[in-house]
């Protein structure tokens, strides 16, 4: 085609953000063939066949990157994965946290990621069972670009995941054994031949609340909480040869090894390694600890010539947990031995004894344990209750009520209600000023979404617009902390950069990936909560994210695909947008057809072409 032939969409009349952290313009964009083909300050001629999208009075900016997901499982049953899609995000990272879906088998990936992310095993087993077809990174970006994925995907290979296929799940997972040469050197092929398909790098977890779930070995900590640090330093050297990203989450109660993940980082004397660790959060358990970020990105970075980033949720982490269901349990040993319990009647039966209730109290009161969960009651609130005169109170006030310690109270409610007793609490970020004070520090970059996991304890899919909402209404307020176009680059570019993806800018030439929001959606709404049923994962109601108002349209691969609160009809049925977007490789705009006349709601052999 020409640059005369009609524009397949124009977006009209908005102010425009290229990614960069520019200024917005007033500027109309012409997008042709899944691409950007003008941005004109003059307006764009409209064809029979262009497609209008009015943005007059909004922000026109690329696709939000979401560097942080556990899709792993979700994208092969319901691979238009919408709740991020509704929310502007046109590009996802998957294979996160030391845990991914390539190598090891079904009975494995289920194991490895239905306790530590809270998904419901039996699904999460039966779509491996059913959909995985692949057992090779090459295999499994063919199987993932087939499918009619809404936004693109990239990818890490999960050091637990690989870890687990050369070992064996036992052996790797065995304090008793450690990775024998041998078994090092094909650790290392096995990374290299993800490198070779365009894997962005490797995920890490030395966090030793993170379990595996099943029968074979339920409760022992992940793969990668035991290899050695030689093991370690081999990984970090191939990426660093590689120019990939070292993903990782330190160990959460000694914190010791964030030294490590610093330091391998550095680029003196040497090529520096990207590195992108969990995470900057101002914790209410220890509130001091949001202080250490920016000396150690600068030691890092400034002094030692690294690429070392925070990943940071620029929202207020609050948690909602069914009972005793929720991972900040896994801190202390009382805690992971009823969550070790998964029949009720047994758990029950623990919780009702009065040395394991003294043994949850001793942890429960530790004043100077490692903690990441601030244990008070009385910041835990009932929002769910057979007993409704308790919903809207805390636990901490019921316990006064009654007349008991919290810890007793606590535990009488999991015990006579169950997952019908629900609560919520705040765990970080809830101080405005630290929260404005830690985005806009040198080598803190916004992730840690968590899309796709905990399904019933968090929600943040929508979690650029809450940057973008915090950002807006402070400018109305008179009180702004950062401008618009550093948010937007911070949710965009500078994403897209040190990922190394094509994601996150759209000048003329770049793949159209776009979100359109109205500033008058963001009205302070983003927090609300809302459950919606996700069918293909056992129908289980999962808490979702519902400010429609803000994202007026998504658009991937220069075709609209969510607009005004509703998806375009056809989507994840007859066509899907995304594609595997290999690290360091441009990848044009592309959209999955599918043939419903014959096979239903899928063909089994999709083609692409250029919209």
């Amino acid at each position: 085609m020409s640059k005369f032939d009609p524009f397949g969409v124009v977006i009209r009349n908005g102010t425009y953000f290229d990614g960069t952290g520019a200024p917005g313009r007033r500027a109309d964009v012409g997008i042709r063939d899944g691409q950007v083909a003008a941005v004109s300050a003059t307006p764009l001629p409209i064809g029979d066949g262009t497609r209008v999208v009015e943005a007059e009075g909004r922000w026109v900016m690329p696709g939000f990157v979401d560097t942080h997901t556990h899709y792993d499982a979700e994208l092969v049953v319901a691979p238009t994965l919408g709740e991020s899609v509704r929310h502007g995000v046109t590009t996802v990272l998957v294979g996160n946290c030391s845990i991914s879906a390539v190598y090891s088998a079904p009975l494995d990936v289920a194991d490895l990621f239905s306790r530590v992310e809270a998904l419901p095993r039996d699904a999460v087993l039966a779509a491996m069972r059913e959909h995985k077809t692949w057992s090779t990174p090459g295999e499994w970006a063919k199987a993932i670009d087939e499918l009619a994925l809404g936004p693109h995907v990239a990818s890490f290979l999960g050091h637990s995941d690989v870890r687990a296929s050369v070992m064996g799940l036992g052996r790797s997972t065995d304090p008793a054994h450690k990775a024998s040469r041998s078994e090092m050197k094909e650790i290392d092929r096995r990374i290299s031949a993800a490198m070779d398909t365009g894997f962005m790098g490797v995920s890490t977890m030395t966090n030793p609340w993170d379990k595996l779930d099943g029968d074979r070995y339920r409760s022992r900590t992940l793969p990668s909480t035991h290899a050695s640090w030689k093991e370690f330093r081999r990984i970090s050297r191939l990426l660093r040869r590689r120019d990939g990203v070292l993903q990782g989450v330190p160990n959460l109660n000694t914190k010791v090894d964030v030294a490590f993940y610093a330091a391998t980082s550095v680029g003196l004397f040497r090529k520096p390694l990207r590195v992108s660790l969990l995470a900057a959060a101002d914790t209410l358990a220890e509130p001091w600890v949001n202080r250490i970020f920016a000396p150690i990105a600068f030691l890092a970075n400034r002094v030692g010539r690294g690429k070392f980033v925070w990943q940071h949720l620029p929202t207020t982490f609050q948690v909602w947990a069914d009972g005793i269901d929720l991972v900040v349990f896994e801190e202390f040993g009382s805690g992971r031995e009823a969550l070790h319990l998964r029949e009720e009647m047994g758990r029950n039966d623990l919780l009702a004894d009065e040395a394991y209730r003294r043994w949850f109290r001793e942890d429960f009161e530790k004043r100077f344990s490692p903690r990441v969960w601030h244990r008070d009651f009385d910041d835990a609130r009932i929002t769910e209750c057979p007993d409704e005169t308790l919903v809207g109170r805390t636990v901490g006030d019921v316990a006064r009520q009654r007349e008991v310690h919290p810890v007793d109270c606590f535990l009488d409610l999991v015990v006579e209600h169950g997952t019908d007793f629900r609560w919520t609490t705040v765990i970080a970020n809830a101080r405005e000023k630290v929260a404005n004070r830690l985005v806009n520090t040198p080598g803190v970059t916004i992730g840690f979404s968590d899309a796709g996991a905990h399904l019933r304890n968090m929600a943040f899919y929508n979690f650029a617009v809450c940057l973008l909402d915090r950002v807006h209404r402070a400018e109305q307020a008179g009180r702004p902390f950062m401008p618009l176009e550093k948010a937007i680059h911070k949710l965009t570019g500078e994403l897209g950069e040190f990922y190394r993806l094509d994601a996150g800018r759209i000048a003329e030439g770049d793949r159209a990936d776009i979100v359109v929001i109205d500033p008058a959606g963001l009205d302070g709404s983003v927090n609300d909560y809302a459950e919606a049923p996700l069918e293909e994962l056992g129908g289980i109601h999962r808490m979702v994210n519902r400010n429609d108002a803000a994202v007026y349209a998504t658009i991937i691969s220069g075709r609209v695909v969510y607009g005004e609160g509703d998806f375009e009809p056809g989507f994840g049925t007859e066509f899907g947008t995304g594609s595997f977007l290999p690290a360091g490789h441009k990848v044009a705009g592309r959209v999955v057809e599918r043939d419903v006349s014959t096979h239903g709601s899928e063909a089994s052999s999709p083609t692409r072409h250029a919209v």
